[in-house]
């Protein structure tokens, strides 16, 4: 019992590390599609616009 505890603790510790970055790579690639979308600077706009549209990414 105390080897499958070990383990299971083993693997939670390994995949938390990545976790994390995962969440902060998600949150940040919603903010570049999604805020600057939306920004009122036409320049901006316009990029991630064309970003999108380059990625097959639906945004009409």
């Amino acid at each position: 019992m105390k080897e499958q505890t070990a383990k299971i603790q083993d693997v939670l510790a390994a995949s938390s590390g990545k976790v994390m970055p995962a969440v902060v790579a998600l949150l940040f690639g919603a903010f570049l599609v999604i805020g600057v979308g939306f920004a009122h600077s036409d320049i901006i706009h316009n990029a991630a616009h064309d970003s999108r549209h380059s990625f097959s990414f639906p945004c009409h």
